[in-house]
């Protein structure tokens, strides 16, 4: 999970908030559907055109073919215009997951030519699937998660219910309900899980939208970091505390001043403010206002 929220941290920071709402719209299941009366090849080719117009590659020429493979898909990085994307030899007869395969390796391209990469290749490729499903065409690998009881499928590096937090983050922003269109049952599941953590980052002190027991657990280390100025307060919170120089905000003017420091719910860029009641701050990246309580 640290490394799919870097991915959104990223994402932001390359196409900033305006260049993101050029995807507020997924790609839709009409433009990716594939039946068996259609031609392999040809409707291959007009699947990867719609994934290409979703994720505002205009110039880029996608060239599908299919050979036996160990992994599902591969796509050759070059200058472009054109790319030459080959799909494992299974989906000639598994065409519902055409989609789900070549919007990983359509994503590939986009990145390549945004010149944005995680150092490593596990790191590397889920920032991949984290940008295919925050621009819009990662319901497609999320809705290949199918099990029953004689065979399993999964596509992509995320798990599940990272595939859907990351559904849950997009919808979040651009309004976007995304569950219609899962024809898995499993993958819609994994929707609603990935939804509850989503909505979670927005429930976390200090904002006001915390419920009592974290407020609870943040007064109490918001004290030990004032009486202890510098030590560590507890582990694995979302939230830490710093001294500042100057007098300290409330009522307490002799206590150490402080400032806390925690993570924008909408794109995870680390946000310090004032330690000093209720405050609205605003993220720097995404533009979030935030009704803060600290």
């Amino acid at each position: 999970m640290d490394t799919v929220r870097a991915a959104i941290t990223a994402l932001y920071r390359r196409l900033t908030p305006e260049g993101l709402y050029a995807y507020a719209g997924s790609v839709v299941p009409a433009d990716v559907a594939f039946s068996d009366a259609d031609d392999c090849h040809l409707g291959a080719q007009r699947v990867a055109h719609a994934l290409v117009r979703q994720l505002r590659l205009p110039d880029a020429r996608m060239i599908v073919g299919f050979r036996e493979m160990r992994h599902a898909a591969s796509v050759e990085l070059a200058a472009g215009p054109e790319y030459f994307v080959e799909l494992n030899d299974r989906f000639r007869t598994h065409r519902r997951d055409i989609g789900a395969a070549l919007a990983h390796e359509i994503t590939h391209v986009l990145l390549h030519r945004l010149d944005l990469a995680f150092p490593g290749t596990r790191d590397n490729e889920i920032l991949t699937d984290t940008v295919t499903t925050y621009l819009g065409a990662g319901w497609l690998l999320l809705d290949a998660f199918r099990q029953d009881a004689v065979s399993s499928q999964k596509l992509g590096y995320l798990t599940p219910e990272e595939f859907g937090y990351v559904l849950a983050k997009r919808a979040l922003v651009f309004g976007e309900d995304p569950s219609p269109w899962f024809t898995s049952p499993q993958a819609y599941q994994a929707y609603t899980e990935g939804r509850a953590l989503a909505l979670r980052d927005a429930r976390q002190p200090p904002l006001t939208a915390a419920g009592w027991a974290g407020r609870h657990r943040y007064a109490k280390e918001r004290r030990h970091a004032r009486e202890h100025p510098g030590v560590p307060g507890g582990a694995g919170l979302p939230y830490a505390f710093e001294p500042v120089d100057g007098p300290a905000g409330g009522t307490d003017r002799e206590a150490v001043a402080l400032r806390v420091v925690f993570s924008c719910p909408t794109c995870h860029q680390r946000i310090r403010v004032p330690v000093r009641g209720r405050v609205r701050a605003r993220c720097g990246l995404c533009r979030t206002v935030l009704e803060c309580d600290t």
